[in-house]
Parts: structure tokens; sequence; C-alpha cells
């Protein structure tokens, strides 16, 4: 799934440099350390993503509005091609 995040400068930097060095994307990079890091000794509780992925119809109405919200308040570009 596609996603955006806002890395400070320096870091970002830092990011390029290391994943350039070992001769890999910036993306792999990243989605290499964040597996590492999630898939440390786990601090969630059992069944924590299970319960967060079971969406109640409530819960699906609110989750609709508020991607319509963030999709209206884009304005620098429109939404990725999937």
């Amino acid at each position: 799934m596609a996603t955006s995040l806002h890395i400070p400068g320096p870091l970002l930097d830092a990011v390029d440099r290391r994943a350039r060095h070992l001769k890999m994307s910036r993306n792999r990079f990243i989605v290499r350390a964040l597996e590492k890091e999630v898939g440390r000794d786990d601090p969630w509780s059992p069944g924590f993503f299970e319960r967060l992925a079971r969406i109640e119809p409530d819960d699906a109405a609110a989750i609709d509005e508020m991607v319509e919200a963030i999709r209206a308040g884009r304005t620098r570009k429109g939404p990725p091609a999937l």
C-alpha cells in the first residue's frame, strides 16, 4: 500500500547514503528497516492487530468520511496510481 511520510532532511540524507552504500533503493532500505523494527520483541498484546483489523459498520462510515476529508484536503498531488 502506498503511503507518504515526512522525514527530516538530515535523516533522509543519512538514509540515502546508507541505501547507496548497501546498493539498494531508498524505499527498499526503509521497508527493511521497518520490518526489522516491527519484528523485534513484540510489545503489542496478543490479538491487537486482529482486533484492529475488524471494522464495525459504524467505524466503516467514519473511515470513509475521514478518507474523503483527506482526499479533499490534498493540494499538492493527486492520489497514487494503483
